[in-house]
């Protein structure tokens, strides 16, 4: 039963978590994107308050390790690996993509069996960082960065629905017209980082601390043929 603390500063709300068998024990969150780095170690304290463990206590450390902002990748990852060298623990980086599925598979039970999930994040004019996940989490398309055009994923929605969610659905909601696309509005947080951090933890799928770094995607690539 991994004791973790799960830090996500990879969007415009950051949060941390406090969990324990991947249940959530404790949890904050703050919606001012420009206090993210203030907020984290304050938010840190609070929860340590809140559950009585010391920081040394804990199994490992978990954050988003992107994409997203460029800032807040920095913010959570630095302190995250400061945990880690600070108390020898392990590190847990799990990309922000993976954790905005979780938190749409557990919201939209009522989907499908084999529909897909899109996640998106806004990166500016009409890119997104995207990926396609099935029900199962097995990745349909790697994550990448993409620039939205109508139609880019009718390939994937010919006998199936897609639902697309997270910032950057909204640019995509304007131009998409498949009967088969489905929109939502959903929310991600530090909690359902930490139940997929317990499953890494399980599986021992830690990250090198020396070498570990966010996932920008600075290049920006449209999807072709052979991506298909």
């Amino acid at each position: 039963m991994p004791l973790l603390l799960n830090i996500d500063t990879a969007t415009e709300i950051a949060s941390v978590s406090v969990t324990r068998n991947g249940l959530p024990l404790a949890f904050l969150k703050n919606e001012y994107q420009k206090e993210h780095a203030s907020f984290v170690h304050t938010a840190v304290a609070t929860l340590l308050q809140k559950t009585g463990y010391q920081l040394k206590e804990f199994d490992a450390f978990a954050v988003t390790s992107g994409p997203g902002s460029y800032t807040g990748l920095r913010v959570g990852m630095a302190t995250a690996k400061g945990f880690c060298y600070a108390f020898s623990k392990p590190l847990i980086a799990i990309n922000t993509l993976e954790v905005m599925t979780k938190a749409a598979l557990d919201s939209m039970g009522s989907l499908e069996q084999d529909s897909l999930f899109c996640p998106m994040i806004d990166a500016r004019r009409m890119e997104v960082f995207t990926a396609i996940y099935n029900s199962d989490f097995d990745q349909i398309l790697s994550p990448r960065p993409l620039i939205l055009e109508e139609k880019v994923f009718n390939s994937y929605m010919k006998d199936r629905k897609i639902l697309f969610f997270g910032s950057g659905s909204l640019k995509f909601m304007q131009i998409e017209t498949n009967p088969n696309s489905v929109f939502a509005d959903i929310s991600y947080d530090a909690r359902h980082l930490g139940h997929l951090a317990e499953i890494a933890f399980h599986k021992k799928n830690f990250s090198n601390i020396s070498y570990s770094e966010p996932t920008y995607f600075k290049d920006f690539h449209s999807i072709t043929k052979s991506s298909y």
